[in-house]
């Protein structure tokens, strides 16, 4: 194959790097991966993929990866590509030490005339005041003795349609040779556009623009589910007559909060980096707040709904359906149902979990262990499991009040079983 010659190092094998490294290497690269979690990397190198996902266990398998936690194989890669994380920490300040952390180790096993590229999240200005100042230091000269871009990472994990191959990618560099080369790079492994931006700057901005407006519209029907809840109105019926006029309007629906490494991490990274340019995101903090408020804002629809029956929510058991983030995947990443837990607990409730998909999180062996020993339900996380639910177990079982955090089940037959339901403005 055409890449057989050139060699990968991708920094980083979780839901980003490791489906990269695998698409590299269906297209004909030699392929290292650069990981610190030894048991991922026994896995990886005997095919076996430490992330439940379709492409990955179809693939992976039948592509040689060589995982390791040796900085060294650095050395022997034509194209580095860093796909660490970038949190924020308990005060929701962004922690660039990864970014860092993975710099140093190219700069320490540096060849000249590599490509590395930035996959990682950053706010703009990154690859300029922090990367780019590490490969100085050492003495490394970017668009001479290597090139440095950015091509900020789109993953949508348990998404059938959308994955590493198919979706578009924008990519910036400090100049044209270097832009060049991450171009045709993507275009190497990725079956989609790949559009080329005026200025690095603009490539990081990009992504945290992407998360900003989803983050932000999120916030905006979270708030009008909770107003639309006091004045009686059923929000989620609402959004739906709105859908039907055909421009200037897109839906998003209200839930229990917001998870993943992205949207509830994103905003943060521009909301800092612009306060230290001395220019304050209020739009952007209003929109962190509220969205930040809803696995709270769940916990008391549930104490409200108890009081109408005067039972206290105080030695209550609570049964939480699912603790991942997202329906029919295993990512835990800031889930919104581990604060709803927080939250319950705080409380003096008794919290039990059930996840199909996170077993090693649940407290209960099976759904009907959970249905049989709970008073109430909250449902954290839509899996497909908790869909085909008939609410006649429901009853059986003797559930008095059901939180519905993600709007999808059946109001009308829970109710009719004399279950009092709630959802989110729903």
């Amino acid at each position: 194959m055409k890449n057989r010659n050139q060699t990968v190092c991708v920094i980083g094998l979780g839901y980003v790097g490791l489906p990269l490294a695998v698409q590299c290497a269906l297209n004909g690269y030699r392929v290292f991966g650069l990981e610190n979690d030894k048991e991922k990397n026994i896995l990886i190198n005997n095919g076996k993929s430490p992330i439940k996902e379709e492409f990955l266990e179809t693939n992976l398998p039948n592509v040689k990866i060589k995982a390791t936690h040796d900085p060294k194989v650095i050395r022997k890669s034509d194209v580095i590509i860093m796909c660490v994380p970038t949190p924020v920490d308990d005060n929701f300040y962004p922690d660039l030490g990864p970014v860092k952390n993975a710099t140093l180790a190219i700069v320490r096993n540096f060849n000249p005339g590599q490509l590395v590229v930035i996959e990682s999240t950053i706010n703009p200005g990154v690859c300029e005041e922090i990367i780019e100042p590490i490969f100085a230091e050492a003495g490394y000269t970017v668009g001479k003795d290597y090139d440095l871009a950015h091509c900020p990472e789109r993953i949508n994990p348990g998404d059938p349609k959308w994955n590493v191959t198919n979706i578009p990618r924008v990519v910036g560099s400090f100049s044209k040779k270097g832009l060049r080369r991450a171009v045709e790079f993507y275009e190497s492994v990725i079956n989609a556009p790949i559009m080329p931006m005026k200025s690095i700057r603009e490539a990081e901005a990009t992504k945290i623009v992407e998360n900003s407006f989803r983050d932000i519209n999120i916030a905006f029907v979270n708030e009008l589910a909770k107003s639309f809840d006091v004045l009686g109105i059923d929000v989620v019926d609402v959004i739906k007559g709105a859908s039907t006029k055909p421009f200037a309007f897109m839906a998003h629906w209200p839930s229990r909060g917001i998870g993943g490494h992205c949207i509830p991490v994103d905003p943060y990274y521009l909301i800092e980096r612009a306060k230290a340019s001395g220019f304050d995101h209020e739009f952007l903090k209003t929109a962190r707040k509220v969205n930040n408020s809803m696995p709270e804002y769940t916990v008391e629809l549930l104490q409200d709904a108890l009081n109408d029956l005067k039972i206290a929510l105080n030695g209550t058991t609570v049964g939480l359906l699912g603790i991942s983030y997202k329906a029919n995947i295993a990512d835990l990443r800031e889930s919104p149902a581990l604060k709803i837990i927080k939250f319950l607990k705080k409380h003096k409730a008794n919290v039990l979990v059930f996840d199909p998909h996170v077993r090693k999180h649940s407290t209960v062996k099976s759904l009907e262990d959970l249905l049989r020993k709970s008073t109430a339900l909250i449902l954290a996380t839509n899996h497909r499991e908790f869909l085909e639910i008939d609410p006649a177990l429901f009853k059986k079982h003797g559930i008095k009040v059901i939180i519905d955090g993600m709007n999808v089940l059946d109001k009308e037959k829970i109710q009719k079983h004399g279950i009092i339901y709630k959802g989110i403005g729903h």
